[in-house]
């Protein structure tokens, strides 16, 4: 399933790192794209939104 969320607080390479490491341990076979610009993440996963959303905001990040 791809997904995409908002992310507002992304701001660095750091943040990159993270959120991309909160999907992986998640997934392992998740295949993640983080555009700072815009601070959105793509997501091919089997995980739902919620479990993303979730994961993430116990990491720092919560999504919109």
């Amino acid at each position: 399933m791809a997904l995409q969320l908002e992310i507002p607080s992304l701001s660095c390479g750091g943040c990159v790192r993270a959120v991309t490491q909160v999907v992986q341990t998640l997934d392992p076979q998740a295949k993640v794209k983080v555009d700072l610009v815009t601070k959105t993440m793509q997501v091919e996963t089997a995980l739902t939104a919620s479990v993303l959303s979730k994961a993430l905001a116990q990491a720092g990040y919560p999504t919109l």
